[in-house]
């Protein structure tokens, strides 16, 4: 069985909670967004970490990861971008292939937005964790924890961080 902690859109704030929240987690995976190699590199040394660059990320970000990912973790086929879409509305850059030769588990970012749909048509589980970081337009910070099993995908876990209002007063913005 492997554990993941799942983010995207963390916009240059890896929040340090995090190094509890997954600490029995075996993985990062990150879809896009990152913000700053710093944030890269603070979850490269606290766990093994797979990432996508998303729209925002600068040039020395795209040279060290790619647009997309795809991979097979404990017997489940992924595959992580940061602009995919969701059901009945891919993206343009992931529309042809999705319906190909899918994959058991999609994971993408960029809308802000937390979703996990499971899409009947082509079989495959949907997730977009939300945004973790403290810029954009959500409300609630958000990431997801999930385990893969021997080609399950089970135990998954929505985590609900601070309001950014709450984050702002914490921090005297």
């Amino acid at each position: 069985m492997t554990r993941i902690g799942l983010l995207s859109d963390t916009h240059s704030f890896f929040d340090p909670r995090f190094k509890e929240l997954f600490a029995q987690c075996d993985e990062i995976w990150h879809a896009g967004d990152i913000g700053d190699m710093q944030v890269l590199d603070d979850m490269r040394a606290f766990k093994t970490t797979r990432a996508v660059f998303g729209n925002i990320d600068d040039a020395r970000i795209r040279a060290e990861l790619s647009e997309h990912l795809r991979f097979s973790c404990d017997g489940v086929d992924v595959w992580i971008t940061h602009i995919g879409g969701y059901p009945n509305k891919y993206s343009p850059s992931v529309k042809a292939q999705i319906y190909t030769n899918p994959p058991k588990l999609f994971i993408a970012g960029h809308s802000h937005i937390l979703k996990v749909i499971y899409d009947n048509k082509i079989n495959c589980l949907h997730i977009n964790p939300g945004a973790a970081g403290r810029s954009g337009f959500h409300a609630v910070r958000t990431a997801i924890r999930f385990s893969l099993d021997n080609g399950d995908i089970k135990d998954l876990e929505v985590i609900e961080l601070n309001s950014k209002e709450v984050d702002r007063m914490e921090s005297g913005v």
